[in-house]
């Protein structure tokens, strides 16, 4: 789970639902299902977490007088 914190957003969300699809069919072992259910959680975690972050800089936009965005911050990571 090491590797989570280094996806997009758009990664963590296509591998959460391959998960998903995984834990629906109910063939994984016990064993397994538990591990997809822990991998699961993280994911979603970091999806939350790198929406929350979006929110805030969509927050931050302002317009100036021109019409044109003001205030906004470089990109980090999104």
């Amino acid at each position: 789970m090491s590797d989570i914190p280094t996806l997009s957003f758009e990664e963590a969300m296509r591998e959460l639902e391959a998960t998903v699809g995984k834990l629906e069919t109910g063939e994984a072992t016990l064993e397994e299902s538990i591990a997809l259910y822990e991998r699961g959680a993280a994911l979603r975690k970091h999806c939350e977490a790198r929406l929350r972050e979006a929110e805030e800089r969509v927050e931050k936009i302002t317009l100036a007088a021109n019409g044109q965005p003001a205030g906004a911050e470089p990109a980090e990571g999104l």
